[in-house]
């Protein structure tokens, strides 16, 4: 791999069949099992002021998912992060959103034998991507729970990063058509399992509540949790029913697009509290933990 400049392509770069290229050459074959098949995993880590957080657990949670879809690049732990780190320098982009992504690839012509597909490696990193705006954040998300079930955690594993998203995509259809500004899903039991991009909390009575299976363990989710532990925040992981949730005192979603984000309404209901005092302080701490240096890995422009 040949060294890139800092700025290189300015506003974002991509990394295709081992070169880096600027946003607008990032390509994918049609015939490429990841686009037909979604048969493909990925993580997404962020850069803020200059710095990964926590991207040695994006990375880890990376390879784990390819060892479970049988899925392989030739890229060591280490190569891979200076990829990355190439990647946010060569767009010369201080808070980004870092995308790394293994496909099944192109079987040869007629096979439908997955073993025979070379896998594919991409990577690319564009500016930071929120889930909502701050306007939107400060004004209030109104979160729709949809009747619409994830798929369930048997069929495709949930820890496993991956684009099997129709059932939330239409969730949010059922939520725009509501006036709604997201939403989430729910499992075959009728309990709040994850939305688009993210995981579900909410506190009640002091206690947070989030679900502790058919979810992705989101890497935004398992800083909230540790700071609640940090923070001497009760918490409970375990089954939360709908109708718990709409009792909530206060809910607030986590993701690396945004980290901890409030919600203000419920199908339109406001919450008791928004943003909440539980909310509030794991927010102003998820901020601050990106400052300390065991979760900081600095970009080198």
């Amino acid at each position: 791999m040949r060294e890139v400049k800092t700025g290189e392509f300015e506003g974002g770069c991509a990394f295709v069949e081992g070169e880096f290229v600027p946003l607008s050459e990032a390509k994918i074959s049609l015939f490429d099992w990841g686009f037909t098949r979604s048969d493909v995993t990925y993580d997404v880590a962020s850069t803020w002021q200059g710095a990964f957080f926590r991207l040695g657990d994006h990375i880890d949670r990376f390879y784990a998912s390819m060892e479970k879809m049988h899925l392989a690049i030739p890229y060591s732990r280490g190569e891979l992060r200076d990829i990355l780190h190439a990647c946010v320098r060569a767009g010369g982009l201080q808070d980004a959103y870092v995308a790394m992504v293994c496909t099944r690839g192109v079987p040869p012509r007629g096979a439908r034998d997955p073993r025979l597909a070379q896998n594919r490696f991409y990577a690319y990193a564009l500016p930071y991507v929120w889930i909502a705006s701050r306007e939107k954040q400060l004004a209030g998300l109104d979160l729709h729970i949809s009747d619409r079930q994830r798929i369930p955690a048997a069929s495709v594993d949930p820890t496993v990063k991956n684009y099997h998203w129709m059932d939330m995509v239409q969730s949010m259809f059922d939520a725009y058509d509501r006036g709604r500004d997201t939403s989430c899903v729910v499992d075959g039991a009728g309990n709040i399992t994850e939305g688009p991009g993210f995981n579900v909390f909410m506190a009640k009575d002091g206690v947070v509540h989030t679900a502790d299976q058919g979810v992705l363990e989101g890497i935004s989710r398992r800083t909230a949790m540790e700071l609640c532990a940090r923070l001497g925040i009760p918490l409970k992981a375990g089954p939360v029913p709908a109708a718990l949730l709409r009792s909530a005192d206060e809910v607030f979603l986590t993701s690396t697009g945004g980290g901890i984000l409030p919600i203000a309404k419920l199908d339109g209901v406001y919450l008791p509290q928004f943003p909440g005092p539980i909310t509030t302080r794991l927010y102003d701490a998820y901020w601050a933990i990106h400052d300390e240096a065991a979760y900081r890995d600095p970009v080198k422009y």
